[in-house]
């Protein structure tokens, strides 16, 4: 284990089984369903699994829990593995459920003649009509007192196709009155008569999850089964399982509590419905919490893994702030983005005293604390543009931009001094005029004037023009649809914000999608990895500099 590793309750319980000899070697997997895109949810799963393996030099193997076709796609599988290897890991292993169909059949077959599992053909309401409650005990089912060769009879037969869809399903039996509602006479087999995007139509019958899941993870040798807190319920029905069978080997598993993000949902049918509906562009959207979308979004690898490991692994479910996600990503990108200016709401602003056709090179640093960055070369001339904000007629007490009557520096250049403004035909000013002092260029060591505030510009002639979308949090609630609401009524309607008149630097334009930078006073952005290219830069905001959300929490508290 590294001197870094944080510790947790988990890793301790792996470190005793070392230290017994219980197991000589650490083996994991993670076992995704492939109905969807890998969410933020996942990445604390993913970290664990892979990390416990990784400090122990274990394995850790991918196994897609593909036991429900009507809801999997390639695309999905596709997708969880390449969002796997972009955040730094690399499984042992590629397994799927649907590899063990046979011996799970086999081993269905077994618990039918050791008199633990019977095929039951009532309909799914009386079975759930009989299951019973929290204070109450199930009812047996007129069924389960079928012969050993009677049920045997009535699986083969759902393996043959003979019923439809909804008809008889195989049931362990183990105690209808048992207060663990997940051990009154589970159903570990249905009829489902769907093409497999593996086998194919070589099956019609297909295995519940917690009967496949146990039993393949000790087909595969896994020592620790790593699951979130909804399944420690389920771990007596996992552990019966494993009981009953000639499994190869005894897994255990062991539940830590997920990760709860606000303003956001972790439920992958919610979220496959704001794909479905269109309130989102896919599910890589940048506003989702998809790893493919905070991908997209501009959050690296490294800040998602600092992320998770700051959050840690504990018994008990909370939830966790989303500034502590920004947090870790702006970190890493303050340390790691280069720099470059960006103008999103462009203003002219015309040096009157410049000469007309008069130009010079800047070399301004890439990371002012990096220098091995290198530098990068910024035109100037007469004609600039400034954002919008950082001028006003009629400014605040405190506002240290440029103003009438007033003074500021462009960033990396001069310090220039207001003269005039010119307005359109509906009076809104369309160009400020100013006149710059030659003799306080920066880094000149000139005439050691000084001003107060210091605003970013682009060159009107060089700059090129780019589309920047603005995006914030999907939702205005931190916990949308909290006490039975729709959760779609809390989508923030100003998610997402396209600016289509930002100038910037022309060096951005040939960046390579998904190159980070931070646009100066602004925040951090990155090339879409979808839509940018040269001919048409798009850039999406990834974070603003500061948590603007810190203080409208504080307010609503």
């Amino acid at each position: 284990m590294t001197d870094t590793a944080p510790t947790n309750f988990i890793r301790q319980i792996v470190e005793d089984d070392l230290a017994s000899g219980k197991h000589d070697a650490v083996v994991t997997r993670f076992p995704p369903h492939p109905n969807g895109y890998l969410h933020i949810g996942h990445a604390k799963s993913i970290c664990l699994n892979f990390g416990i393996a990784r400090e122990h030099h274990g394995r850790c193997n991918l196994r897609f829990d593909d036991t429900n076709p009507v809801k999997e796609d390639e695309a999905f599988t596709d997708s969880i593995q390449e969002d796997l290897r972009w955040l730094g890991f690399q499984w042992d292993k590629l397994c799927y459920a649907s590899d063990y169909y046979p011996q799970l059949y086999a081993w269905a077959v077994d618990l039918i003649r050791a008199g633990h599992a019977y095929v039951d053909s009532q309909s799914a309401e009386e079975i759930h009509a009989q299951r019973g409650t929290l204070t109450e005990p199930g009812v047996n089912s007129p069924d389960r007192d079928r012969s050993v060769e009677e049920n045997l009879d009535w699986f083969a037969r759902m393996k043959a196709g003979e019923f439809p869809d909804g008809g008889p399903v195989l049931r362990a039996k183990i105690d209808m009155a048992s207060p663990n509602i997940n051990l009154r006479d589970p159903v570990i087999y249905r009829v489902r008569h769907a093409t497999h995007q593996r086998t194919g139509d070589d099956w019609c019958i297909y295995p519940m999850y917690d009967f496949a899941h146990g039993q393949s993870d000790a087909i595969e040798g896994i020592t620790h089964s790593l699951c979130t807190l909804e399944f420690e319920a389920h771990r007596p029905l996992y552990d019966w399982f494993v009981e009953h069978l000639d499994v190869p080997s005894r897994p255990r598993q062991i539940e830590f509590a997920r990760l709860n993000l606000e303003y956001t949902i972790m439920s992958k049918r919610k979220l496959g419905q704001l794909v479905e509906t269109g309130v989102v562009d896919g599910w890589d959207d940048p506003r989702m919490p998809t790893i493919a979308g905070l991908r997209r979004r501009g959050y690296t690898a490294a800040a998602i893994r600092d992320f998770i490991e700051r959050v840690g692994v504990a018994r008990a479910d909370s939830t966790v702030s989303m500034s502590q996600l920004e947090f870790s990503v702006r970190e890493d990108l303050n340390q790691n983005a280069p720099r470059t200016m960006a103008v999103l709401h462009p203003l002219k602003l015309v040096i009157e005293n410049y000469p007309e056709d008069g130009q010079e090179t800047l070399e301004l640093p890439c990371h002012p604390q990096r220098p091995e960055m290198g530098t990068r070369a910024v035109p100037f001339c007469r004609e600039l543009y400034i954002e919008r904000d950082d001028f006003m007629e009629d400014p605040p007490k405190k506002y240290f931009r440029l103003k009438p009557g007033g003074a500021v520096r462009l960033r990396g250049g001069y310090i220039v001094d207001f003269t005039s403004l010119v307005r359109d035909a509906d009076g809104e000013v369309v160009e400020v005029r100013c006149r710059y002092d030659a003799d306080t260029r920066s880094g000149s060591g000139g005439s050691g004037r000084k001003v107060k505030g210091t605003i970013h510009w682009v060159s009107a002639r060089h700059s090129i023009p780019a589309e920047v979308r603005l995006y914030d949090r999907l939702f205005t609630q931190a916990t949308p649809g909290a006490g039975g609401a729709e959760f779609l009524d809390a989508v923030n309607p100003d998610s997402c914000r396209v600016v289509s008149g930002a100038r910037m630097e022309a060096q951005v334009a040939g960046a390579e999608p998904e190159s980070h930078f931070q646009f100066e006073r602004v925040g951090y952005f990155v090339a879409d990895r979808r839509h940018h290219h040269a001919g048409h830069p798009v850039f999406n905001r990834t974070v603003a500099l500061r948590d603007t959300w810190a203080k409208l929490e504080r307010q609503a508290r």
